[in-house]
């Protein structure tokens, strides 16, 4: 590609371009088959091996304990919005959980919540406008609560956990859609991990859902069956005709990230990329960033021009260089970059390089 345009998406968002090539190369005629990933069985023998590469690669690139199940869930990370409490609830007689809401998603996720037992709201950004993580801790928690939940990372207002909380033994539940395996993490200390494909992992529609197994044989009587956790486990995440395109496409992405050195070569570059845009942002004062420093997200850069004039043709005149979806959320306005695990540090660069000449031939 010659003149690549970048795609700085919120979601779906880009793919790494070796993982698109190959599924490109391979679409018509899969393993030497004859015919397309997407037409061979659930069932086969063929994707039973890619499902099982699928979970060897999760499990090393993000240094998984033993005790934990990976799952293939569908309806991607909303789903999981009501999967978590139908799922969870149950494990204390009082049905409660607790919900720090630090954004969009969490919001509707507590709300989602509600419907199926008693939601405590122990913290919000809201009053704030969503610009920090507010804090959470053990004894923010009710000791009645079957589970404590945090959203790591805001795509809308752009901020993000540098630690995660600790929970103490209320098992700790993470919307991490939109930052999975951007950086290493000890999953031991989390009871479940979700994620949405559609921004660092593959195509959207499904998700990947990590669950202690401890924690799974809990749901409510009323839990549709493919949303019971215990019911992904036994089947490896095949009681119905699963996605299998994207848990194929998925497979290519976690084999993308082992060859890039995993989740630790991942998180320096990811700071490397954040540090460019964010520099810009500082040191021009055309630029106002809308997440408080300390909070910001490694994943999506938020940002404003003086105006909301200036905000449209920023957009337009980016999209004309080649820098494709950087529009903010309908929610916020203003302007979003996206800069997923494949999003490359020259995107970043290329961006950096429109700022500072927008900056000086507009402000």
């Amino acid at each position: 590609m010659n003149d690549p345009v970048y795609n700085f998406g919120a979601g779906p968002a880009m793919l790494p371009f070796p993982v698109m090539q190959q599924i490109r190369d391979e679409f018509l005629d899969f393993n030497n088959m004859g015919v397309s990933v997407i037409e061979i069985s659930h069932r086969s023998r063929e994707f039973e091996a890619v499902l099982a590469r699928c979970d060897e690669l999760v499990r090393e690139v993000a240094a998984l304990p033993d005790n934990y199940e990976i799952l293939y869930t569908h309806g991607g990370a909303q789903m999981q919005f009501a999967a978590v409490p139908l799922n969870l609830l149950g494990l204390k007689p009082a049905h409660k959980a607790v919900y720090s809401e630090t954004g969009n998603f969490s919001r509707l996720a507590n709300m989602e919540a509600a419907r199926y037992g008693k939601i405590v709201i122990a913290s919000s950004g809201k009053d704030n406008n969503y610009d920090a993580i507010p804090p959470l801790n053990r004894d923010m928690i009710d000791d009645d609560a079957s589970y404590a939940y945090i959203t790591s990372n805001n795509t809308i207002y752009g901020t993000q956990y540098r630690e995660y909380p600790d929970t103490g033994d209320i098992p700790l539940v993470i919307d991490s859609t939109s930052d999975i395996f951007c950086r290493q993490v000890d999953f031991s200390k989390t009871g479940v991990v979700f994620a949405g494909m559609q921004k660092n992992l593959g195509p959207a529609g499904t998700a990947l859902t990590i669950v202690r197994k401890d924690l799974i044989g809990h749901a409510m009587e009323r839990t549709p069956s493919l949303l019971d956790y215990e019911v992904y486990a036994k089947s490896h995440s095949l009681a119905n005709t699963n996605n299998t395109f994207a848990i194929y496409t998925m497979s290519l992405v976690m084999q993308w990230l082992k060859d890039q050195g995993g989740t630790a070569a991942m998180e320096k570059i990811n700071r490397e990329k954040a540090a460019v845009l964010y520099s810009i942002i500082d040191s021009n004062d055309f630029y106002r960033g809308t997440a408080q420093k300390a909070h910001r997200s490694m994943m999506n850069v938020t940002f404003v021009c003086p105006n909301e004039e200036l905000d449209a043709l920023f957009i337009k005149e980016a999209l004309a260089n080649g820098l494709y979806a950087l529009k903010g959320h309908r929610v916020v306005g203003g302007i979003r970059a996206s800069i997923y695990n494949p999003m490359p540090l020259a995107g970043c660069r290329k961006l950096a390089e429109f700022m500072t000449e927008f900056a000086r031939t507009k402000g």
